[in-house]
């Protein structure tokens, strides 16, 4: 990934964050539990949250950007719980059932192939293990999800990978999650999703 995208993507992303997208991680963070597995971590936005997250014991974050991953260490220097590496979502290195939680933010967009992160998440989950997601979707309206499809070969080019017009809930629930609560915000969007393992 380019440094120019690194350097940009926190003062790009302060004005959504601020108006809306703090609170929201806020509140997603607050259901984890346990051991938890941050995927694609980032600039490591999440991990202030996770100090107010009373049910968490410890947080294992992954980002396969070195850059991205460089930039986020400065923010766990108080926070004893979380530990970020260089990894990737779609070959994750943990054995079997070693997660209560995993999360995921604005990440599944710029997996090249979300099913088989999702299968190793399946992997990695304990039996009644959570997941939760805040996504930007593929919309439900005839005009706009065209366009969508229009601009995302373009996105995806200048955003490293992002693919505006991913159906993500469409595509983890095939994948055997079970859909316990799903939010929407800015007209469907954006969700908020919580999921439980098929394995429970």
């Amino acid at each position: 990934m380019g440094k120019w995208f690194v350097n940009l993507y926190d003062p790009f992303m302060a004005p959504f964050e601020k108006k809306k997208f703090k609170t929201i991680r806020k509140h997603l963070i607050q259901q984890a539990e346990g051991h938890v597995l941050e995927i694609g971590s980032g600039t490591g936005v999440n991990f202030p949250f996770y100090k107010e997250a009373l049910h968490v014991t410890r947080v294992t974050a992954i980002e396969p950007d070195p850059s991205m991953l460089d930039k986020s260490l400065s923010k766990i220097k108080d926070l004893s719980k979380v530990h970020a590496y260089l990894g990737d979502a779609q070959k994750l290195p943990f054995p079997d059932h070693t997660f209560d939680t995993v999360v995921g933010t604005l990440v599944f967009c710029t997996i090249p192939d979300p099913e088989k992160a999702l299968s190793e998440i399946q992997r990695v989950l304990k039996p009644e293990g959570k997941l939760l997601l805040f996504e930007h979707v593929r919309l439900n309206h005839f005009f706009l999800s065209r366009l969508q499809d229009l601009l995302t070969p373009l996105w995806k080019q200048v955003c490293h990978g992002c693919c505006l017009n991913r159906n993500t809930l469409q595509i983890v629930t095939e994948a055997g999650f079970h859909a316990k609560k799903v939010d929407s915000t800015y007209k469907g969007l954006f969700l908020t999703m919580e999921l439980i393992s098929s394995k429970s």
